[in-house]
């Protein structure tokens, strides 16, 4: 057996880039694993666990709630109540998805009438200063408005306002309060005639308190006497009865309670 003084030099083992195309073959393994589990899940809750998962994982925790599909709530997000109008909340997603007619995304004729943290959707109308009939303007804004947020469990406000200007002499009314109140009476009766449940109707008054334009240009300030429409985060049967009245109407009744 000979020497070889070099023989320390020699390369040991596998080359490098054996090592790195390992690393990749094995993450791409366990991708295709992961996708052959995700379409071998039937339970919308387990799917919607693995989904949360992914998510908090890999960031966008709020930013992304809405792409989250199926019925089962997030867990963790603040706007958790929000996710049933995102514009890919969808059932059967698993098996292709169906397309819906939802309140934000796909439709961009809806516009957003509240912003800030109480994230809202609907329609809003103006008034002729003093009037509170509706109008062949007013009741088309309605009737496409009603086609968005018809069909949905969240609660409806109809938000009344008036301008600044003091009402006229022969008004009807003794202050902006009832003058706003008979403007989404009307809106409120015009809503319910097309097909609104009325329990997902509330009312609330502004009068003259928050004016939408304070700008003293005469043109923008006619757009203060209105009826802003919008939906709210609000589920209508997490407002009736008590926690366990509902809990005890919403739950499935035991075995042989219906014989």
């Amino acid at each position: 057996m000979t020497f070889d003084p070099n023989e320390d030099d020699q390369p040991q083992g596998v080359a490098e880039w054996v090592v790195t195309f390992g690393d990749m073959m094995s993450l791409l393994l366990t991708f295709f694993i992961m996708l052959v589990s995700m379409s071998e899940i039937r339970e919308e809750e387990r799917y919607q666990l693995m989904v949360e998962a992914l998510r908090k994982r890999f960031g966008h925790d709020t930013s992304v709630v809405s792409i989250i599909p199926g019925p089962t709530s997030p867990r963790n997000s603040p706007v958790e109540k929000l996710a049933s109008m995102g514009r890919a909340r969808r059932v059967d997603t698993m098996r292709g998805g169906d397309r819906v007619r939802a309140p934000v995304g796909e439709h961009p004729r809806v516009r957003a009438i509240r912003t800030a943290d109480q994230r809202t959707l609907g329609g809003e109308i103006v008034f002729p200063e003093g009037e509170w009939e509706l109008g062949e303007a007013n009741e088309r804004v309605l009737r496409s408005t009603a086609q968005e947020i018809g069909g949905k469990p969240q609660k409806i406000e109809i938000r009344g306002h008036t301008s600044t200007l003091p009402l006229s002499a022969d008004s009807p009314f003794r202050t902006h309060w009832d003058l706003a109140y008979a403007r989404c009476v009307k809106t409120m009766d015009y809503l319910v005639k097309l097909g609104i449940d009325p329990k997902r109707i509330r009312i609330s008054v502004a009068a003259d308190k928050e004016p939408k334009h304070i700008n003293p240009d005469p043109l923008l300030r006619k757009e203060n006497p209105r009826v802003e429409v919008f939906m709210l985060d609000e589920m209508v049967k997490d407002l009736e009865g008590t926690a366990d009245e509902r809990e005890e109407r919403y739950s499935e009744p035991p075995p042989g309670a219906r014989e």
